[in-house]
């Protein structure tokens, strides 16, 4: 007797590819984003240190200049990480069902080439 399940993957794993692809594409927007954030971050603190203020001082506008992008930062990092996270997931359930793809029942085994589909 068959064992069923081998051969017909859950229902998990159909959504496992598209998981992947999302996961790895967020992840990607997310370390540009974080790496825009960060360079603007330097950007201000450069900018502000050009009258001889420090960013890691203790006044309002040094405080208002370190805190102007963490909501983006902290998300930007969250986000980052739900999304490795779901993506290598995906990758780890696909790579354990690599054999057990569904067959094509509509599949009669005949090749076509060039010739066959031309007519000549």
């Amino acid at each position: 007797m068959e064992d069923t399940a081998a051969q017909h993957p859950s229902t998990i794993t159909k959504f496992a590819r598209p998981a992947l692809i999302a996961g790895a594409v967020i992840a990607v927007v997310c370390i540009g984003l974080l790496i825009i954030i960060f360079a603007l971050d330097s950007f201000n603190a450069a900018t502000y240190s050009v009258a001889g203020k420090s960013v890691s001082d203790a006044t309002d506008e040094a405080r208002d200049i370190r805190d102007l992008y963490s909501g983006a930062r902290t998300g930007g990092i969250i986000t980052l990480v739900i999304s490795g996270v779901v993506a290598v997931a995906a990758a780890v359930l696909l790579y354990m069902n690599r054999g057990n793809a569904p067959l094509d029942e509509d599949d009669d085994g005949q090749d076509y080439d060039l010739e066959d589909l031309t007519g000549r």
